[in-house]
């Protein structure tokens, strides 16, 4: 009993630490030691402990879209119109500046490394496989109608498929529905219905953060086992294979969370930047274990009101959109690959190419969808801008599976990050214009 007391006396964010420091001690000795004793060992290994990690990630996708929902109708209808649409705009605005200037930084880091590799053809042919079943889900062609035409669908049937944009676009046309019958109709008992259905929403998204708590019990077990499954998987022999790759892509996310993400901050709110990083420790582990903004987005709500103070009805606006649209670190990640295939294949990117490959990037981070791994899928329609041949676009896809895993881990934090310093920005910049 005493060490059950002992350990929950230690702060969720070292005990979670802990867990990824062993899980990757753990995955690695498994890898080698299949390598010695034959992959039956290393299947079996990985069998058993994979389902701890998938528990995890399935209980924060259990809850994900309920949080979504719930907190974007709150957020629209707890605001006058007039409010929210100020708030809204300064949102989208933070989002649209960051991924813009995320794709850019990333083409510019992607030149700068120009990334090359030497054993390219035969770590494609390892993965062809993969992006053969892949290829037949990735229409490039019609990817910005698909995404135009997707925020506009049967909710519920969204919401069984947990499928981001339609639900998000249908909770906050429903909130704003909401507040704009309390604020305009005359009739009594209509305001007093609505007023309750609001109450019943509030309630249940508390009762949902009550899950989430309990969800956080669990979270050490499922970070060791995911840490331990990828690395027991890949290894990290295939890693170094793409050294100057995932040099490439690490280096300008990391520089984009430990040096733009702060100056950003530093100029719009006049605050030392780093306090504010350091409260936000715990969503952006959440992100890098999970590869997921939309599992790790329970995490940044509470952190958002427990340590940021951002009001809730904004944190439940920013958050639950940003999940879904805001990806700088897919925007940091993509052009990399893009620079790779022009060195591959011999073609030189002029600037009308880097200014289509930019735009790109940026509609293409929309819909990434908050899911492990979701970047994969846009690189069809990134390299469909560079007018690659099937074969062509089929190999860079195959080297990006083979680091994927790794390189998502970082990416996925830097989404969250951004998604958790734009709804401090914004906070604070709503909290002058109001004094």
């Amino acid at each position: 009993m005493n060490i059950f007391k002992l350990y929950n006396r230690i702060p969720l964010i070292w005990r979670n630490l802990g867990a990824f420091v062993l899980g990757c001690a753990a995955g690695v000795l498994i890898y080698y030691l299949g390598n010695v004793y034959g992959s039956g060992f290393l299947n079996k290994t990985v069998s058993i402990l994979s389902p701890f990690g998938a528990v995890l990630v399935n209980m924060l996708k259990m809850i994900v879209i309920p949080i979504i929902f719930f907190s974007l109708i709150h957020g629209a209808a707890s605001l006058p119109v007039k409010t929210f649409g100020k708030m809204g705009a300064g949102v989208c605005a933070w989002y649209l500046f960051t991924s813009l200037f995320a794709a850019v930084f990333g083409s510019l880091i992607a030149l700068l490394f120009n990334p090359k590799l030497a054993s390219a053809g035969e770590l494609a042919g390892k993965l062809s496989a993969q992006v053969a079943a892949m290829t037949g889900k990735s229409s490039a062609g019609n990817a910005f109608l698909n995404i135009l035409l997707g925020l506009f669908a049967n909710p519920f049937k969204a919401l069984a498929e947990g499928n981001f944009l339609p639900v998000i676009v249908f909770a906050i046309l429903f909130g704003l529905a909401a507040r704009t019958v309390l604020d305009t109709t005359e009739d009594n008992a209509v305001r007093e219905a609505v007023s309750r259905m609001l109450e019943i929403i509030g309630a249940m998204q508390n009762t949902i953060f009550k899950m989430i708590d309990w969800i956080m019990a669990y979270f050490p077990i499922g970070v060791f086992a995911l840490t331990a499954c990828n690395f027991a998987v890949y290894g990290i022999e295939l890693f170094q294979s793409y050294f100057q790759v995932a040099l490439c892509v690490i280096c300008g996310i990391m520089l984009m969370l430990l040096v733009c993400y702060p100056m950003i901050v530093a100029l719009i709110c006049r605050v030392n930047p780093y306090p504010v990083l350091w409260q936000l420790r715990e969503p952006i582990l959440t992100a890098f274990v999970t590869r997921s903004s939309a599992a790790a987005l329970p995490v940044s709500l509470k952190t958002a009101a427990a340590k940021l103070k951002v009001k809730s009805e904004l944190a439940n606006f920013t958050l639950s959109l940003g999940a879904t649209v805001n990806m700088d670190g897919v925007c940091i990640h993509l052009p990399v690959f893009a620079v790779l295939a022009a060195n591959l294949f011999g073609f030189e990117l002029t600037l009308a190419q880097m200014l289509l490959l930019v735009i790109s990037v940026v509609f293409a981070s929309v819909g990434a969808g908050g899911v492990p791994g979701g970047s994969i899928f846009l690189l069809f329609l990134v390299l469909d801008s560079l007018h690659l041949t099937p074969a062509q676009t089929s190999t860079i896809v195959a080297l990006a599976l083979g680091i994927n895993p790794l390189l998502d881990m970082f990416e996925t934090a830097c989404n969250v990050a951004g998604d958790n310093i734009g709804t401090y920005v914004v906070g604070k910049k709503l909290d002058m214009l109001n004094k």
